[in-house]
C-alpha cells in the first residue's frame, strides 16, 4: 500500500498544496496513493495521539508512505528520527517531496537514521543547556522563580506568557522544561494549557 500523509498545524492552513506535491511526485515515479491520511493538529503532539499514530499501527512490511517533507511527521528532530527508526524496523519504506529522501532499509538510510540519532542528541543537549543558561542567569538578576510562599494569585498562573512558552514548544521543549522554567507545578501548566485551549 502507498499512503498519502498530509498535516497542516492550524485550520488557517491548506491541505491542497502539500496534496499537489504529492500527487505531482507520485505521477512522476508511477505510484498510485491508496489511501489519504489528513490531519490539522501541531507536529509537537505525540503521534500516538494523532492520525499518523494510527497510521503507523497500520502500515505493514513493504508499504510506503510519501509526505511533503520530514517536518511533517514531526516538529523535533528526536520525534522524527524516532518515528523513521520505528518505520524502517517494519520495513516500511517513506518519500518526501521536497527533501527527495527515499529512506527504506539501504544503507543510505541507515547512514542517515544515524545521522538523525546523532542531530536528535546534540539537539537535546542544547536545549538543556539553553535551560540551565536561563535558569542561571534570572536567578542572577534577582528574579524569584515561582509564586513567593504566602503570596495569594492576583491573575491566573502564565496570562501573560502564551507567546513565550508557545515558542518554547516550537522549539521542543518538554513539559517538564516548562514546569522547571517558571517554577510550577504540573496541574498549574495543565490549567493554563486548558485555558488557553493549546494542545501539547
Amino acid at each position: 500500500m502507498t499512503y498519502g500523509y498530509i498535516r497542516v498545524s492550524t485550520d488557517k492552513q491548506t491541505v491542497e498544496n502539500q496534496r499537489f506535491e504529492i500527487i505531482k511526485y507520485a505521477r512522476r515515479r508511477k505510484l498510485k496513493i491508496d489511501y489519504w491520511i489528513e490531519e490539522t493538529i501541531s507536529g509537537t503532539i505525540d503521534p500516538c495521539k494523532r492520525n499518523l499514530g494510527k497510521l503507523l499501527n497500520h502500515v505493514q512490511s513493504g508499504d510506503v508512505i510519501i509526505c511533503s517533507e520530514l517536518s511533517r511527521l514531526g516538529r523535533s528532530m528526536f520525534m522524527i528520527m524516532s518515528i523513521l527508526n520505528r518505520l524502517m524496523e517494519m520495513n516500511v519504506a517513506v518519500y518526501t517531496v521536497k527533501e527527495g529522501y527515499r529512506l527504506g532499509q539501504d544503507l543510505q538510510s541507515k547512514v542517515l537514521a544515524f545521522a538523525f540519532s546523532i542531530s536528535a542528541e546534540i539537539e537535546r543537549n542544547l536545549i538543556v543547556e539553553r535551560t540551565t543558561e536561563a535558569l542561571k542567569r534570572r536567578r542572577a538578576q534577582g528574579v524569584i522563580l515561582g509564586r513567593p510562599k504566602g503570596r495569594k494569585n492576583t491573575k491566573y498562573k502564565l496570562s501573560d506568557k502564551k507567546e513565550e512558552i508557545l515558542k518554547f514548544m516550537d522549539d521542543g521543549c518538554t513539559k517538564a522544561f516548562l514546569i522547571e522554567y517558571y517554577g510550577i507545578s504540573s496541574a498549574t501548566l495543565y490549567s493554563f494549557f486548558k485555558r488557553e485551549g493549546i494542545k501539547y
